[in-house]
């Protein structure tokens, strides 16, 4: 068996394209169009068959997609050259995705939690956006931190933390005089926030079922932009409890629960198979797991809680 054909009908299968999979394995058309001829006899397969002027894959290449192109990833990490260079040594830059704000709030200890073990790691976190759920297999991205969604069959995912989503509003909003009520919650002025390019969610749904409507009189593309707006205005957020008790205070919100039982959300990391067993990648997903629990439950939130007032005076 000739494993290079594997790397090629990767290639192919990724770029759906003859020309394309020859550039990216730097090889000629030609050759290329003729290793294309030796996987259809390998396999029995046409793989890709004419569509008008484009190729399009056949049953039985989309049903191999995700396992060719794990096989190849693992099998590229085994003979990657840096696989056994200490951690102490590794000079990388991950890539994070996340909601916008996450950053603020765990970026810097999340750093100094990699710095114990990878001193040269750089971190970059990236908000998320409409329309990219395959950031994580074409490597844009190395890890995905967020609320559960369809990534992939393949992706590796594990549970930081579950969260309730809460209302607030600046202390001595009118709204905390008495018992917050359905009818007093919609007649409010609200801040919307746009989670992978939809404004509406599970709350205007519940909303909606008890016969209110809430008015958005503003939308932000995240929840920490939603708790700035709410701190320098009359507006309503409805926002990460997690995210809420670490920022509030600093902000002078208070917190109150929905008059609405929302659903807890998980939140997760996210990984490709070709990053489970790389050590840097590990350290990681290991000090992600730690550092995010331990900023949103544990005494490190204050950390966080002092590094957000040092940021607003």
């Amino acid at each position: 068996m000739d494993f290079n054909l594997l790397v090629a009908l990767d290639a192919l299968l990724s770029t759906g394209s003859v020309n394309g999979a020859a550039q990216k394995m730097h090889l000629s058309a030609p050759a290329m169009s003729h290793t294309l001829g030796r996987i259809r006899d390998a396999l029995g397969d046409p793989i890709l068959v004419r569509a008008g002027r484009k190729l399009v894959p056949t049953p039985r290449a989309n049903a191999m997609r995700e396992s060719v192109r794990r096989i190849v990833a693992e099998a590229t990490d085994l003979m990657r050259p840096d696989s056994g260079v200490p951690l102490a040594m590794i000079d990388r830059e991950f890539t994070i995705r996340a909601p916008e704000g996450m950053g603020i709030v765990y970026g810097a200890t999340l750093l100094e939690a990699m710095h114990e073990k990878i001193p040269l790691a750089r971190l970059r976190f990236v908000p998320e956006s409409e329309g990219n759920a395959s950031a994580l297999r074409d490597g844009h991205i190395d890890l995905d931190v967020g609320a559960l969604v369809d990534r992939g069959p393949e992706i590796q995912t594990d549970v930081l933390y579950e969260q309730k989503i809460v209302g607030v509003a600046k202390a001595g909003h009118p709204l905390f005089k008495t018992r917050v009520t359905l009818k007093q919650f919609s007649s409010q002025l609200h801040v919307a926030i746009t989670q992978r390019g939809r404004a509406r969610g599970s709350i205007d749904t519940l909303l909606d079922q008890a016969g209110v409507s809430r008015n958005p009189v503003l939308t932000v593309p995240s929840s920490y932009g939603a708790l700035m707006a709410a701190a320098r205005s009359s507006m309503v957020a409805c926002v990460p409890e997690p995210l809420a008790r670490a920022v509030a205070p600093a902000l002078g919100l208070e917190i109150f629960k929905l008059p609405v039982d929302v659903p807890s959300e998980r939140i997760v990391q996210a990984w490709h198979p070709r990053d489970e067993v790389d050590p840097a990648h590990r350290r990681l997903r290991e000090s992600v797991a730690t550092v995010y629990t331990q900023v949103t439950f544990g005494p490190l939130g204050r950390r966080a809680l002092a590094a957000h007032r040092a940021l607003l005076s």
